[in-house]
């Protein structure tokens, strides 16, 4: 029987390691960049001087344009998102990469159809989560309500998003591990539970 969110209309996902396997490695990001190891990529180049920022954001994304022309579709993804859609429900993703990224990840994944153009939220129009900004633009876009929405992710920065946005989070960690899971209202190790 299909988990009971799935009545829900509104469905945000994160997509790195959420709708697609996990393949970023953050450590050897931030050293090829040279930048701190005790701080995330975003905030550590938000708070240099553009002109040192510029060429390392450059650099960051053809580091990350490399790794989504080789992204895969997590286990379950295609399954669920097709399911939504047969529900009618509004999909949208939700991350802390470009918005050319988000293109190229979702066609290597085979998860392009899925979505309009107009529900990609990027690092590019909004503070980067977990900021909720990003729920709430696609929440006005589609004219919804928070508590009709979901917020999938699997890391800290997506179940923060979503509860500061006060949606619903379901936190997907495959090691099963869950170490936010006093963020999250539904925990899953593949997104095919939901479904089952």
């Amino acid at each position: 029987m299909p988990h009971p969110l799935l009545k829900r209309k509104y469905w945000i996902f994160d997509m790195d390691g959420t709708l697609t396997l996990a393949q970023h490695d953050f450590i050897a990001i931030r050293h090829a960049l040279g930048l701190p190891a005790h701080q995330t990529i975003l905030e550590s180049l938000a708070e240099l001087p553009d002109e040192e920022a510029a060429p390392k954001r450059a650099q960051l994304q053809a580091i990350e344009l490399e790794i989504a022309s080789q992204a895969q579709a997590a286990e379950g993804a295609h399954e669920l998102l097709a399911y939504l859609h047969t529900q009618q429900a509004q999909m949208g993703i939700l991350t802390r990469n470009s918005l050319q990224n988000i293109e190229v990840t979702l066609r290597a994944a085979g998860l392009w159809d899925y979505f309009s153009v107009d529900n990609l939220v990027s690092r590019d129009c909004v503070p980067p989560k977990p900021h909720p900004a990003g729920i709430e633009r696609l929440l006005t876009q589609w004219q919804g309500l928070a508590q009709e929405a979901v917020m999938v992710g699997d890391y800290l920065y997506d179940l923060q998003a979503g509860r500061a946005a006060q949606t619903s989070t379901i936190y997907i960690d495959p090691s099963s591990k869950f170490n936010h899971r006093a963020y999250a209202d539904v925990c899953i190790s593949q997104l095919h539970e939901l479904l089952s």
